[in-house]
């Protein structure tokens, strides 16, 4: 792909902006978009299931992947080992795909390997908040059902009592000492060596399949499960490549050139805008660099510790757009149809990355999702193309979208309302590499 010249003076350039888009989204182009059997926008080509996108990465070989002080690990070796989890799961623990598997742990490499050994088994990963009490991950394990848990040390005991009530499967990493009692529990680091030239259980998921839930808590209430398909994961791993792309053609460069990215982690794993680093970073065969400081940060306990919400009532949020999400503002309690520029009203989001619904809860489904649109319950407003989120819908205007989740229910990967506080604005239609408006 040719580059492009930088702006004078690093200058934000529209026109410019606007050529890049056009030239990475025209039909043909690397990130082609297309109106999808839903309505949606969608990639054109590209994976579509979160398993296709991970098989992608072992062609990067002895390239590290994972750091964590002294521990490395190359793509090939957490490919390997991602593999051989995956065939355990499937062939000694049973498990078939659309079963869940529980991944709660701090940010050690091991994480990554469970989450994507769940995707290359067909399960339905699960990713819970390190930070959460016994009785907040009883109460998700009750509603998820797991046949698996893939936990740290740390969080064992939180998550024995439910493991023995339920009779459950444990696989726990890094563990040390003394096991709890009356549990089915194995030690990862007990696990056979990975075989290099193994190849991941013979198992291909739909892209209509569940790939995810993630937990999130509302401004009141119990957490609920946002579900996620894989063709919804596949758009956020897309979106992480195009963002990469787009930025490389606005610095002058070509796509796929430049040194691949290392990337600190600075937030858990299980948070939504933390898939946004580890996609970004897969996608372009980058490093993902995990100190201490950062692995001990989301180890705490407490129910108000990060990872809860990546929102916060009163605060703007960014929107990071990308070519296959759109969105509308419309009056809180009314048919949908699109106001006036100058108007506030609610923030309407449809694409891709969309999550599908909330787990085992059909009647929240219905209320939040309206003909393949998701209402955010955000207040936003639309001037002169650009668009600014100032409120949360109140309960008078319509009372579930006031106890709606802040986080999870949003585009995937850091993509439209990830949810980062911040004084960031929303772009609207006719700005290029944006949101398109409705």
């Amino acid at each position: 792909m040719p580059h492009t010249d930088p702006p004078p003076s690093g200058q934000p350039d529209p026109e410019r902006a606007e050529r890049i888009h056009a030239q990475l989204t025209a039909p043909g182009a690397p990130f082609a978009v297309v109106r999808g059997e839903r309505g949606t926008l969608e990639y054109a080509d590209g994976p579509r299931t979160l398993r296709e996108f991970v098989e992608t990465t072992w062609a990067f070989g002895e390239t590290p992947f994972l750091i964590a002080g002294e521990s490395r690990y190359s793509y090939g070796e957490f490919f390997a080992a991602a593999s051989a989890l995956a065939v355990r799961l499937n062939e000694r623990y049973g498990l078939r795909p659309g079963d869940r598997a529980v991944v709660a742990m701090r940010n050690l490499p091991e994480w990554q390997i469970a989450f994507w050994a769940a995707q290359l088994a067909g399960l339905i990963a699960v990713p819970l908040n390190a930070w959460w009490t016994e009785d907040e991950f009883t109460y998700a394990l009750d509603d998820c059902e797991p046949g698996v848990l893939l936990v740290d040390g740390e969080r064992m005991n939180r998550v024995a009592g439910w493991a023995r009530r339920a009779g459950a499967r444990v696989v726990v990493f890094q563990g040390e000492g003394q096991l709890p009692d009356g549990v089915s529990i194995e030690r990862y680091e007990d696990f056979p060596a990975p075989d290099p030239l193994a190849a991941p259980p013979d198992v291909e998921p739909r892209p209509e399949d569940d790939a995810t839930i993630l937990y999130t808590a509302g401004t009141t209430g119990r957490p609920r499960g946002a579900v996620a398909t894989h063709l919804a994961q596949a758009g956020a791993a897309l979106d992480a490549r195009y963002r990469a792309a787009a930025s490389a053609l606005e610095r002058g460069g070509i796509p796929g050139m430049g040194a691949a990215p290392v990337i600190p982690v600075t937030l858990p794993f299980s948070r939504l805008a933390a898939f946004a680093d580890f996609y970004g970073a897969m996608a372009a065969g980058g490093t993902l660099v995990l100190t201490e400081a950062e692995a001990e940060a989301d180890s705490g306990t407490g129910t108000k510790g990060a990872g809860d919400t990546e929102g916060a009532e009163g605060m703007a949020y960014s929107i990071d757009a990308t070519p296959v999400t759109e969105l509308r503002i419309v009056a809180p309690s009314g048919s949908g149809d699109p106001l006036p520029d100058g108007a506030t009203g609610e923030l309407w989001l449809r694409g891709q990355p969309l999550l599908r619904g909330y787990w085992r809860d059909p009647d929240a489904t219905a209320e939040t999702f309206s003909g393949g649109w998701f209402r955010t319950g955000d207040l936003a407003v639309r001037r002169e193309g650009r668009v600014t989120v100032v409120g949360r819908v109140q309960a008078a205007d319509r009372p579930q979208a006031a106890d709606r989740p802040q986080a999870a229910d949003r585009p995937l990967g850091g993509g439209p309302g990830h949810g980062r506080p911040c004084r960031a604005e929303v772009a609207g239609p006719k700005q290029p590499g944006r949101v398109t408006g409705g």
